[in-house]
């Protein structure tokens, strides 16, 4: 998508799933938005593989050659599972093997290991259910909702017009604002902004922002649902590419 922070090819990213609270049946779509951000090298899904809730990871785990790791529940009421994928996750860390993580979980219990992987300079991003608590969310650089991986389209709110018969799509005022409050960080002395530094100031300003959560595949869907509000326009390079940027409308 356009509004992703710059990717190096060369990252290797390690993700590491907790399988107590994260759904086998979404893992390609897991494993694909993660691999927009670098190539995940090592794959662990942790858990008690004793308990039966955890048998419909098994076919999963043989069809993304994906590494069961074993942690046993020692005492009711305690996540053991977040401990085991924690310490791995420091030793990984400590290990250099990798430059990024993907942490699979919906628990806030994993905001502190990534705010400490971001306080080394790796990158980390999380993915999991828009019920995960804030804290998490926004100690990574990155937050995917699952809700937004799966291809089915999310309905969109219309509005009649005038006339009864044409309708437009009512975009969330919160998209608005993020929209205006991210061009202000992006915008050059010329009142324009490239789309993908846009999409950058997104992200820091709300780690969870997808423009497929308001109903649009890409950034610049989600600018032209604001037609009287910002401006798009292309600019060719000499290379023969070209860039969207954007302004805000006098």
């Amino acid at each position: 998508m356009e509004e992703e922070i710059e990717i190096s090819e060369k990252r290797r990213v390690a993700m590491l799933i907790d399988g107590d609270n994260a759904q086998p049946s979404l893992m390609q779509y897991i494993l694909a938005e993660t691999g927009k951000y670098g190539m995940v090298t090592i794959r662990r899904n942790y858990g008690d593989w004793t308990e039966n809730n955890m048998n419909s990871w098994k076919e999963t785990l043989h069809t993304y050659a994906i590494q069961p790791i074993q942690q046993f529940r020692y005492t009711v009421g305690k996540n053991a599972t977040d401990s085991a994928l924690i310490i791995d996750a420091m030793d990984i860390l400590y290990e250099g093997v990798v430059q990024g993580f993907c942490l699979v979980s919906s628990d806030s219990d994993l905001t502190r290991l990534a705010t400490r992987i971001r306080e080394k300079g790796f990158f980390v991003m999380g993915i999991g259910k828009k019920t995960t608590p804030r804290s998490f969310v926004n100690a990574c650089q990155v937050f995917v909702y699952t809700e937004n991986l799966t291809p089915a389209k999310k309905p969109r709110t219309i509005t009649p017009k005038k006339n009864g018969t044409e309708v437009t799509e009512k975009v969330s005022e919160e998209a608005l604002q993020l929209l205006k409050n991210a061009l202000d960080l992006a915008v050059q002395d010329n009142g324009w902004a490239f789309l993908g530094t846009l999409g950058n100031h997104m992200r820091q300003l709300d780690p969870s922002f997808d423009s497929r959560t308001y109903g649009h595949k890409r950034l610049s869907d989600l600018i032209r649902a604001y037609p009287n509000v910002f401006q798009l326009k292309e600019i060719r390079r000499k290379d023969g590419t070209s860039i969207l940027s954007v302004k805000l409308k006098e």
